[in-house]
């Protein structure tokens, strides 16, 4: 084999490398992107989903939200998503859901336009569970997500929501 049939495999080696290097473009749990995608789900989920605290939650939600679900149907603004929530999450009387987030579920994908960071898609699983007076908290569910944050002006907002394949925990 020459030198020259040489360079060319070893360059086409890491041109394979590179492609499949940048497939697998998911973030490092322990890197400043996934972490802040953590905490904007707490905000979300923790603060405003299980806690009610909704103003906590709306400078998160874009204006043009666009949240699709698998049983409930599409929203198609924040007005729609946030009277959803107080209907639906936050005025169940005294059986009141909550989400958990399934450990180790979630995954943080960035979105670049140019070398510039503009967006990120998170995907995970999580749970849900009815908390009622005197009673143990208990699972009732389970489903995928996919959540389209996008960042303007040094501010992340949630765009584009995907919530499916909801289940029993049974299943």
């Amino acid at each position: 084999m020459t030198t020259v049939s040489s360079f060319k495999i070893v360059g086409v080696l890491i041109h394979i490398l590179l492609f499949f290097n940048m497939g697998h473009a998911q973030v490092e749990s322990s890197s400043e992107l996934y972490r802040n995608i953590m905490g904007l789900d707490s905000i979300l989920f923790v603060n405003g989903f299980n806690n009610c605290e909704l103003k906590e939650m709306e400078h998160l939600i874009a204006p043009d939200l666009e949240f699709y679900h698998d049983q409930s149907g599409i929203s198609t603004s924040k007005e729609d998503f946030f009277k959803a929530i107080k209907q639906n999450i936050c005025g169940k009387g005294d059986k009141k859901p909550i989400r958990k987030l399934v450990a180790n579920s979630m995954e943080v994908y960035p979105l670049y336009n140019n070398g510039v960071l503009y967006g990120a898609i998170q995907n995970g699983i999580h749970e849900f569970y009815i908390k009622e007076a005197n009673k143990e908290l208990y699972i009732t569910g389970i489903a995928k997500f996919s959540h389209v944050f996008i960042l303007q002006e040094g501010m992340w907002q949630l765009k584009r929501v995907l919530s499916y394949d909801h289940r029993s925990p049974k299943e």
